[in-house]
């Protein structure tokens, strides 16, 4: 493939990134070589529930192994120890061996979901920085001033207001960075939140004597409310591991102005492609009809064509027909004293929500319907029986089996 070609699918998308012209010599110097680029990618095992908001980079990082690209993820289970601050104002609470251990399995069998299992390398960094020395701690504390320290947001923004920093938080990013050395990384992927880390490695890697790492920032994603960005905890999210229907419902549901934006960075199609796109939208083409492509699109890379297409068919049935489907999920609840706390538990554990504030929410919203009368209050319902349909929105049916 051309060089432009290429260069043209790696920046789709991209927020920012190193200079064109490095590009194109890392990309030429590995050919000269006869070896693939080695793409780096940290993730923080404390967090393992994977949504379209983490998958931007991984999406990213398939469309470079297509490319010929070698992923090398390392998952942070010494790193994970101490907790990234990034964004935040206090110190995060470290988390034990076990915990780290546990959500980085998941967090491997779910990135496989995306990725070329043949073209990526999951790797550990404990193999590395367990094994330091106090010494070798020393050495590389040394690489980076406090006063550097202090340009990170989350730092200064402490600092200034009397805020603790501990001393072994400003070792996070000295060490992710060192990661970049131990895998002699040549491109490292992250979101724009990740910059101070990202930079940190290639200027680490300079101090080792090795060829600075390129560099490609990914936006944040809007959610589906459109406004902030995508987070399980605020209920408006996409979660890879949704069912086909819900995953196609809530692809629906994906603001008109961010159709675009979720082309670029939630799928693999070539950016001539979604210029096409764009120009449709510009001639005054319904965008209804460019999102239901667009769901098509991002639930066909999670699920099977047969699955996809079920949900197509299920999402023309009850929100462009009305019809409850034939096929209703049954929802299992275990009664007690309190029918309403029974009942949140049990919609709860479907997972297609993300809190049980979130479901209360629905129901003040008067979202919610038991046998097509609207409850706007949970703790309202006394009384539920075999065979109650539960609808929530448009598209949530669910038969109620005590």
């Amino acid at each position: 493939m051309d060089i432009n070609e290429k260069i043209k699918i790696m920046l789709k998308g991209v927020a920012d990134h190193t200079e064109t012209s490095e590009i194109i010599k890392k990309i030429k110097q590995a050919e000269e070589e006869n070896r693939p680029l080695r793409i780096k990618l940290g993730l923080d095992p404390s967090a393992p529930d994977i949504h379209l908001g983490h998958a931007v980079v991984l999406r990213k990082i398939k469309q470079l192994q297509d490319l010929g690209a070698e992923a090398i993820i390392i998952i942070g289970d010494f790193t994970g120890m101490i907790g990234d601050p990034t964004g935040k104002s206090k110190t995060r609470k470290q988390l034990t061996k076990e915990q780290v251990e546990e959500n980085a399995k998941t967090y491997e069998k779910q990135i496989l979901k995306i990725l070329d299992k043949d073209k990526t390398v999951v790797k550990f960094n404990s193999q590395w920085l367990e094994e330091m020395n106090f010494r070798d701690v020393i050495e590389l504390s040394s690489k980076c001033t406090v006063a550097r320290m202090l340009e990170r947001d989350d730092f200064k923004k402490r600092y200034e207001t009397n805020k603790p920093i501990s001393v072994h938080e400003f070792f996070y990013p000295l060490m992710q960075a060192y990661d970049s050395v131990a895998v002699r990384s040549d491109i490292e992927l992250g979101g724009t939140d990740q910059t101070f880390n990202i930079l940190m490695g290639r200027n680490i890697q300079k101090d080792f004597n090795q060829e600075p790492q390129l560099t490609l920032f990914m936006p944040l994603l809007e959610g589906l409310d459109g406004e902030e960005k995508m987070s399980k905890s605020l209920g408006n999210y996409i979660g890879i591991n949704e069912d086909a229907n819900t995953m196609y419902e809530k692809c629906m549901k994906i603001p008109d102005e961010l159709i675009i934006k979720y082309y670029k960075l939630c799928t693999d199609e070539h950016p001539d492609e979604i210029e096409k796109i764009e120009q449709r939208l510009k001639n005054g083409e319904n965008p209804r009809d460019i999102k239901i492509q667009l769901a098509k699109t991002i639930t066909s890379l999670y699920h099977t064509k047969e699955e996809t297409l079920n949900a197509q068919e299920h999402f023309k049935s009850v929100y462009q027909k009305g019809q409850a489907p034939e096929d209703i999920e049954k929802l299992k609840v275990e009664i007690s004293e309190n029918i309403g706390a029974s009942l949140l538990n049990a919609i709860l554990s479907t997972n297609k929500y993300a809190s049980k504030g979130e479901i209360r929410r629905l129901f003040m919203q008067g979202a919610v319907k038991l046998n097509n009368e609207k409850i706007t209050d949970i703790n309202s319902i006394t009384q539920i029986k075999d065979g109650d349909i539960l609808q929530i929105g448009k598209g949530v049916f669910l038969k109620i089996k005590i």
